[in-house]
Formats: structure tokens, sequence, C-alpha cells
């Protein structure tokens, strides 16, 4: 099962889709993990077959912290907050890559998780795929970091690009505001997305719109998924400015599942942790290829084309 096999629309059988709008227990790797296992073993009692977690869900994505950079400066405690969040991070492969591997295969789901996961010294935002018989089927690499983000997570390369050919459908993700270059979006649309899961850590109105828009665009099924969390799922020297009420909402969530048409299946919830589910009847992204495909009738290559690099970006090769 790879992400380069020529694209195909078959319409397949129905399946219930879960998005987990859910906090992680931030730089706690073994708590989150233990949390995640529980949903996704809810979300499988719910009749989910593909289940997708949030942006960097293992273990945090680190909203407000400053790791202690100005330019030119970085303090000792941001030093100290950036090892601890590389400790809280995942190898992959790995022990935890197992874990996930195991619980995909005892509950039966195709799984799509975020995670921060170390290679030597650098954090890469990633996303994590398992087939459900525990297949680890490979990883997507942010490749463009917002803002400070950039300060802790290295970029992705364009080898980590996949969208695997399932019993599904075709899989793949895109990560948050990886969705606001058209050029990626193109891309995922070439290799033949049909689910095309949207990771996030954005939680504002104007998201939906662009989740609505991409799945109109694609024709495709959009699952996004955020975060629900409260300050006290963050440590308690944990320094932003979100104060010190444990209750004080920090991600408001707004996960939404949108169908081929832009019709919203689920969500958006922006009241609690909960997790959203909807059937995914794969014959409406045939119904909607109808009228628009944007890399096949609908496209112009006379006048535009997209050349993608695909090959690793090593800094010390070894002949």
């Amino acid at each position: 099962m790879t992400g380069q096999s020529e694209p195909r629309h078959g319409t397949g059988e129905r399946f219930t889709a879960a998005v987990v709008q859910a906090a992680s227990v931030a730089f706690d790797l073994a708590r989150s993990l233990e949390k995640a296992q529980a949903l996704i073993a809810q979300a499988a009692r719910q009749g989910a077959r593909l289940v997708l977690f949030p942006e960097a869900f293992l273990s945090g994505y680190p909203r407000g912290l400053d790791f202690g950079a100005t330019i030119g400066e970085r303090s000792d405690e941001g030093r100290e907050d950036f090892r601890r969040y590389w400790e809280s991070s995942v190898d992959v492969p790995g022990p935890i890559v197992d874990a996930l591997s195991r619980t995909a295969r005892e509950q039966h789901v195709y799984l799509v998780i975020g995670v921060v996961e170390r290679a030597g010294g650098t954090l890469y935002c990633s996303i994590l795929f398992f087939a459900d018989d525990g297949r680890f089927l490979g990883k997507h690499r942010k490749v463009m970091p917002t803002g400070l983000e950039r300060l802790v997570w290295g970029f992705g390369d364009g080898s980590t690009l996949p969208v695997y050919d399932t019993p599904l459908g075709r899989l793949g993700a895109v990560i948050c505001w990886e969705n606001y270059l058209p050029l990626l979006r193109a891309t995922m649309f070439a290799k033949g997305i049909e689910v095309y899961c949207a990771p996030t850590a954005d939680s504002r109105d104007v998201w939906l719109a662009s989740m609505r828009h991409i799945a109109v665009e694609g024709r495709c099924f959009v699952l996004s998924c955020n975060q629900f969390n409260r300050r006290r799922d963050f440590p308690e020297d944990y320094r932003s400015q979100f104060g010190n009420d444990p209750e004080a909402v920090v991600t408001p969530g707004g996960s939404c599942i949108v169908d081929p048409f832009g019709k919203l299946l689920a969500g958006p919830n922006r009241e609690e942790e909960t997790i959203l589910t909807a059937e995914i009847d794969r014959a409406e992204i045939v119904r909607g290829k109808y009228d628009l495909d944007v890399v096949g009738h609908y496209a112009r290559p006379d006048i535009f084309q997209l050349n993608v690099d695909e090959r690793p970006k090593r800094p010390v090769q070894s002949e």
C-alpha cells in the first residue's frame, strides 16, 4: 500500500468516520498516549472505521509559549521548555508507534494522529497513518510551520506527501495552515485524495469556511480535527498569557466533517471535548466530479502546470 499508485475513484462501501476533539496532556507523553488509546476505543464503539486526532496530539501543541526567544537572544528558561518538549516527543519508528499500531489493530480502525516527531535534535509536526490491521503506513511532516512554530519545528520536505489507497478510499492529510498552500492542495488532488484529513490548531470561523471550500474544490470528504482544551491541560508552570484559572478555555475546538458539496455532516463543535462522527458515502465523490474535477476535465494543463519534487533532502549524503 503506497501513496504513489494511480488515483482510482470507486464508490466502495459506506463507513463511519470519527474526529476526536480532545485535549492531550501537554508534555506528558505517557498520559497523552493512554488518553488517545481510550478515545480510539470509544470511537470504535461508536462504529468508526477511521479515527482522526488533532495536530500535535502527542503530546501537545504549545499554544502561547514563546520558548524564551527574542531576536538575537534565547533564555535558559526557554531552552528548558524546549528540552521538556523534546522529551515528550515521539520517535518514528519507536515504542509509541508500536503502541499505536497495536491499538489500531485491536480496535480495527484506520488511525490518523498528529504527533510531535523527533529526529536527532530536531522536532517535526507530523501525522502518522495506521491501517486497521495495525500496519504503520507512514507519515507526513508539515512542510510549512506557521509563525513561531518555526522556532521549535523543522520543515518537512516533499518525500512525505502520501495519499494511501485503502478500502475506505484514498486517504491523506494536510496539517493546519498547510491548507492555505494552493499548490500543496493541488498535489493532494492530483494524487486522487478522497478522505482529506485536516488536523489543525485553528478554531476560527474562517477555518470552517476554508474546510468547506477545500471539500468543494477537491470534491472530497474533509475531516478537520482540533483540540478542545483548558488551562488545566497544561503544566502549572506553563508560562503563557492564559493565566492560572484551570477552567479557562485555551483552544475551543471547531472540529467538523464536510462532504464533497460543502455540506456539514458533523460539527463544528466549540463547547466541549467530544467525538464527532458521520457516515462517509464515497459515491458522493463521483457525483461531485461530474461537474468539477480540478485535476481532470476542469484543469487547463496547456496553461497551468505544477512540478513537485518528492525527493528527500538530506544535509549529508553518503556515497
